[in-house]
């Protein structure tokens, strides 16, 4: 019989992308992995891999395959939570923007955790455009991205959590020579651009339009962290969502610059399916953000 466990290595082997990878966020080889996958298909009397001399990639059948199993999977971690409808326990995989874990979703998860210990949260970093289809077909039960900028399947619901102001960034010891105006700043200066294809990009985007002017590109990251450090070391300016819980007026390296034609906000929420068995979990965080909003 197949085991919870052989199915969460499945759907360990569609995310990480092979057997080494899934072996080894498992703490098992790659035969070991090969073996259960074979067992797996064995007992549903299918192939769910195209097997090639130097890779393993999951077929059409297997990817369906993994859309029920991750569904099968999230319904069992479903059931632990119903043996105490005030207690939430197993597990609760989610997506999170980097950039979130240095904001306002830092602080829900720790009350989370605090409120429910027994309740195990997986945390994946990566991208809002990313975790959208992840979270439609069920692998990730949550996730905790920006505000879409299209509109999303019927089967998805964002829900507002808190905002960012979107902010000129600029270092106190810049290695070029620095305007004093904002907009100068903007057009003139080394500008280290969020990824453009990325849903904050699309923020950058809008504030730029709004400064009417364009920007000189020097450089183009997808990770506001990385960008904020190379701008504290002088290499450049950029616009950025202003970090929830970063202490930006005690930054020795850097400083943000009012720019006042700029009025862009990076709303950060919660993508779920409309009906997922990990509901309590993502209610538990929307009460949280709906409780420090206040009346």
């Amino acid at each position: 019989m197949v085991s919870i466990r052989t199915l969460r290595l499945l759907i360990a082997v569609a995310h990480e992308g092979s057997f080494a990878a899934a072996g080894k966020a498992m703490g098992l080889t790659p035969a070991a992995v090969g073996l259960q996958m074979k067992a797996l298909e064995s007992d549903l009397g299918t192939s769910l891999f195209d097997r090639g001399a130097r890779r393993v990639v999951l077929n059409g059948t297997g990817r369906d395959v993994v859309v029920a199993v991750s569904d099968i999977v999230s319904r069992y971690e479903g059931l632990l939570t119903r043996r105490d409808s005030a207690v939430l326990t197993g597990t609760v995989v989610m997506g999170a923007l980097v950039s979130a874990l240095m904001g306002a979703f830092a602080d829900a998860l720790w009350a989370m955790k605090r409120a429910h210990p027994h309740l195990v949260v997986r945390l994946l970093a990566g991208k809002s455009r990313d975790f959208a289809e992840r979270v439609g077909s069920g692998e990730l039960d949550a996730a905790i991205v920006t505000r879409p900028p299209y509109r999303l399947s019927s089967q998805l619901v964002w829900t507002p959590l808190y905002a960012e102001p979107m902010v000129l960034i600029v270092p106190r010891r810049p290695n070029f020579t620095l305007p004093r105006a904002s907009a100068q700043i903007l057009r003139d200066a080394p500008f280290i651009r969020f990824d453009p294809r990325a849903w904050t990009g699309y923020l950058v985007r809008r504030a730029l339009r709004q400064v009417g002017v364009r920007a000189r590109d020097e450089m183009e990251l997808d990770s506001v962290e990385a960008i904020v450090e190379l701008v504290r070391g002088g290499f450049g300016v950029s616009i950025v969502p202003r970090l929830a819980n970063v202490d930006w007026a005690a930054d020795r390296a850097l400083r943000i610059v009012a720019t006042p034609r700029i009025d862009v906000i990076r709303e950060v929420g919660l993508l779920e399916r409309v009906r997922h068995p990990r509901m309590q979990a993502t209610a538990a965080i929307k009460a949280f953000f709906d409780a420090r909003s206040g009346p």
